[in-house]
């Protein structure tokens, strides 16, 4: 990731602004907070880009930043193919996506996702404020991912239930060899299955209890140019597939803090929104 921040700190020169480079022991988890030093930094400038190993999105030492009014860009383990691939998107027209299903999501009761793999879970969101990471960071306390294109909101905790299906990619684990099974009951991951992927996503879950296994995040991705490559970063913004996370949702209003967000990704899916179909078998009806 060296190069990388080596390349936006030369972009950012010759943009004539002043940069700093700051350099850090790569984090344990997804959500790991960054040294205070480095969450005090961040609140101290205007933007803020953090092309990391594990992503610094579900953080306190962002939120308090964002809440600052400083713009953030999270990067959690992009490469230099990914950065050419979907930076070179067109983000006007992954912003109009993203706000009209945003729209859609604000105004549904509940979710229901169904795909081959077997995934069928129905996720009550009423009330739940829908957010467009849309790539256009205008406006101070703006923040999202880049590169990215989805329309994400947190479900209500503790009311999903069903069965999840993880057949493309799973943040952690990376593409998936078996699809991983995960039952929810009423809001958490009960049971996991599926080959040598279920014990390591197991293994990343455990350490943090029984919040990281809450029903997250539900997320569309809008992003025409990113392809499934084994990085959730760029594969959950893919256009035809949806994704489902587990573990913290106080950035997108929720009520959970854990130091874990793992985005499962289900592919060729199909979405309602309440009675409205939205999605079929990974086509976008609307939008």
């Amino acid at each position: 990731l060296r190069p990388i921040g080596y390349a936006l700190q030369r972009a950012c020169r010759e943009l004539g602004l002043d940069v700093l480079l700051v350099d850090m022991l790569p984090r344990k988890s997804n959500g790991e907070e960054p040294p205070p030093e480095v969450a005090d930094l961040m609140t101290k400038v205007d933007v803020v880009l953090c092309p990391t190993s594990k992503s610094l999105t579900h953080t306190d030492s962002r939120r308090t930043a964002s809440a600052k009014g400083v713009r953030v860009a999270t990067l959690p383990g992009v490469t230099e193919e990914i950065m050419v691939r979907c930076m070179n998107a067109d983000y006007h027209e992954i912003a109009a996506r993203t706000f009209r299903l945003c729209d859609l999501l604000e105004k549904t009761s509940v979710v229901r996702v169904t795909a081959p793999s077997g995934t069928d879970i129905l996720m009550p969101m009423k009330g739940r404020q829908a957010h467009a990471s849309s790539g256009l960071f205008r406006e101070k306390g703006q923040w999202g991912n880049l590169p990215t294109g989805e329309a994400y909101l947190a479900p209500l905790e503790g009311q999903s239930n069903g069965v999840v299906v993880v057949d493309g990619s799973m943040a952690g684990v990376g593409m998936v060899s078996t699809p991983l099974r995960i039952e929810v009951k009423d809001g958490y991951a009960t049971e996991i299955t599926g080959g040598p992927e279920a014990r390591k996503l197991i293994d990343l879950l455990e350490p943090h209890g029984k919040d990281a296994r809450t029903v997250a995040e539900f997320g569309i991705g809008t992003n025409d140019k990113a392809i499934l490559t084994g990085i959730i970063l760029e594969d959950e913004k893919v256009m035809g597939t949806i994704h489902i996370a587990f573990g913290d949702n106080k950035s997108m209003g929720g009520s959970v803090r854990v130091a874990s967000h793992l985005d499962g990704l289900i592919r060729h899916p199909t979405v309602w929104f309440d009675e409205t179909k939205v999605m079929e078998q990974g086509t976008l009806l609307v939008g």
